[in-house]
């Protein structure tokens, strides 16, 4: 993360997967790397995500679905000075198993759930800021050119219809703006994440684009440069996903 920090200065960091107990997150570090506000929330050994910022945080707050307190949501409104109030909702959703059958595989059948009892809930939400982000892991690659093999990967989990349909119900209850397909062409290969099981990452490219960020409209005309980070697949002990960086303008 330090290597991120000193490489790509954000002004906010929002992780997945952080497998620390929400006591244990290492606050005092992290604010030492120049991210005195912070959100987190996690249980021992798996899950968690956090919200590290340069700018106040108000309003947050954990979310747990599928009756499951699994550290999997969790949102804050950051006030930055040139933004204004955004609420960021900070995601990992539940990766589903080997198996895409709900009435083999519970890891399935609770991801399906997740992602419909969130969409339910943003459907019908009020009272929240204009200004919306939701991002994080999301476990699924929607679109044909986010994973190397559109025909072989149509039955792996991640990449079926019905994962897509769901993402896209998800999508639409906001409704939310895939801003990073608003800077990259739809057709155009992308990818976020390579597998471990891969001795060498780079060989077939063998990617998908499970990490996403999606905005509220009235922040479409924000979205200024989106990268994915794909050098950072092979620093030091790396993780398969990769940073993605998005850029906003700032509010005139």
């Amino acid at each position: 993360m330090k290597r991120l920090i000193d490489e790509v200065n954000p002004d906010v960091v929002c992780l997945q997967e952080t497998k620390v107990v929400t006591e244990s997150f290492p606050y005092n570090a992290i604010s030492d790397l120049g991210f005195p506000y912070q959100a987190a929330v996690g249980i021992k050994s798996y899950n968690g995500v956090a919200i590290l910022s340069k700018y106040e945080l108000s309003k947050t707050e954990v979310r747990n679905w599928c009756e499951k307190e699994d550290a999997r949501h969790i949102f804050s409104t950051i006030n930055s000075p040139d933004m204004g109030e955004v609420e960021v909702h900070n995601l990992y959703v539940p990766a589903g198993g080997d198996i895409p059958d709900i009435e083999k595989n519970d890891k399935f059948a609770h991801k399906l759930s997740f992602l419909n009892e969130l969409s339910k809930w943003q459907k019908n939400r009020s009272g929240a800021p204009a200004k919306q982000i939701l991002l994080g892991d999301l476990n699924i690659a929607p679109l044909e050119a986010d994973v190397w093999s559109h025909k072989q990967l149509m039955n792996i989990v991640s990449h079926t219809n019905i994962e897509i349909a769901a993402l896209k119900n998800l999508q639409n209850s906001g409704p939310w703006i895939d801003a990073v397909r608003e800077r990259v062409p739809k057709d155009e290969k992308l990818f976020s994440w390579w597998s471990y099981r891969a001795k060498d990452w780079t060989k077939g490219n063998r990617g998908r684009r499970l990490d996403h960020m999606w905005v509220t409209e009235n922040m479409r005309s924000s979205i200024e440069k989106v990268q994915l980070l794909k050098e950072a697949r092979s620093w030091e002990k790396p993780s398969d996903h990769v940073p993605l960086i998005v850029t906003f303008k700032a509010r005139k």
